[in-house]
């Protein structure tokens, strides 16, 4: 009887942090959608200018968030996208402020990730400023444009920042449809976005009129964000009791010494280098105790080595071979779950007696379809950005529910 008091109040739980992060989605986006909007514009002015991306990041998480921006606008994932220069700095390499004083130039967008009580990414964005940069935030860190989402929950406020800063890199190819609405570089070779214009039916492509273009960009806007608050609720819907006995697998391998290893590609990698700092560094406030983790995509040094000497395919599976231990878990993330690079980290994890989680996006591919994982939650879409969000907000309730789990068996 106890258990499965649990296991409702577990999925209580899930439901009502997606209710939650819906209601403050609805009313954060439609409210911003105007200033969304104007930023997408000013944006493509500057990559117009030859500018570029420069994501700013201290803690790990939002070290995470600036390398997936980064990645997001430098290898489009949807054909027809063209690649735009972006490039994220961490406090790895020194001080932000003096970073961002040698490589930003007038015409670059600096965007800042992580707190308001940030002293130094704050430094960064008034180092930015002063170079002519335009400066956007995700805190109240003195950016020209700042964006934070009206919850207590860092959690909620990181996972619907990724969902501005997707909507931010969609949105802002809808102005390159429209060169005569861009000051600087405007030859159709620079700009011209081909294929994607499938993606913005509603836009006229003759259209140059700001104002009528703006209004369409902040439609958009708040039909993404709707679109992304439901598939969090599908993600959850299908997926609940899933999410539920993989927290029971996690706890179970802390409680026994273990340690998750996570890994994806791409944005799956920020997202598998995110999962890793909310366990190793609970977000500030929370009464979670640090768990053991590793994070599979961090070690260039290693990665480049496998590549280069053996394949891309054995970058995570010869780290799970040279880490992983009976009694660990693995949690891999591929939005397509066919990624052969995850399949193979999957298939030596399960030969080495490990525990294994998949979140995984489409129909869930390979991964789902030979049960190549312990644990498998699928996020029911063809949308990379939307699948990682929702992945995001799985993640984040999984490792809710391992602190949950505890509390109710004691």
């Amino acid at each position: 009887m106890t258990a499965r008091v649990g296991a409702d109040a577990l999925r209580a739980h899930l439901d009502a942090a997606v209710a939650e992060r819906a209601a403050v989605a609805e009313a954060w986006f439609t409210a911003e959608a105007d200033r969304i909007a104007r930023l997408c514009h000013a944006m493509a002015e500057r990559f117009a200018r030859e500018g570029r991306l420069i994501a700013l990041g201290r803690s790990a998480a939002a070290r995470s968030d600036a390398h997936h921006v980064a990645v997001e606008f430098v290898h489009p994932v949807i054909v027809g996208k063209r690649a735009l220069p972006a490039l994220a700095l961490a406090a790895e390499a020194g001080s932000l402020a003096a970073q961002v004083a040698l490589l930003a130039g007038p015409d670059d967008i600096v965007m800042a990730f992580g707190e308001p009580d940030d002293a130094g990414l704050s430094e960064a964005v008034a180092a930015a400023g002063a170079r002519g940069c335009l400066t956007v935030a995700f805190a109240d860190v003195g950016a020209a444009y700042e964006f934070a989402a009206p919850s207590a929950d860092p959690l909620v406020r990181q996972e619907l920042a990724e969902t501005l800063y997707h909507v931010l890199w969609e949105l802002v190819h809808v102005f390159f449809e429209h060169r005569g609405l861009l000051e600087g570089r405007t030859d159709r070779r620079s700009l011209d976005v081909g294929a994607s214009s499938f993606l913005y039916p509603f836009l006229a492509e003759d259209e140059h009129d700001l104002d009528a273009v703006l209004a369409d960009v902040r439609a958009s806007v708040v039909m993404k964000a709707e679109e992304a608050s439901a598939l969090r609720a599908a993600t959850v819907a299908g997926s609940g009791e899933v999410l539920c006995a993989a927290a029971a697998a996690l706890r179970a391998a802390f409680a026994g010494g273990g340690t998750v290893l996570a890994l994806g590609n791409g944005g799956s990698a920020t997202d598998a280098a995110d999962l890793v700092a909310d366990l190793c560094e609970p977000p500030a406030g929370s009464d979670r105790p640090p768990r053991p983790a590793l994070d599979l995509t961090a070690d260039t040094a290693i990665l480049t080595a496998l590549a280069n000497d053996i394949g891309a395919e054995a970058v995570f599976a010869r780290q799970v071979i040279a880490y992983g231990r009976r009694g660990d878990v693995l949690v891999a993330l591929s939005t397509s779950g066919d990624s052969r690079s995850v399949v193979a980290a999957l298939q030596e994890a399960r030969r080495r007696g490990l525990g294994t989680v998949a979140l995984v996006g489409y129909d869930g591919g390979r991964i789902a379809a030979d049960a190549l994982a312990d644990h498998v939650v699928l996020t029911p879409s063809q949308h990379i950005p939307r699948i990682q969000e929702a992945q995001a907000t799985a993640y984040h309730l999984l490792c809710e529910l391992v602190a949950l789990a505890g509390r109710g068996d004691a």
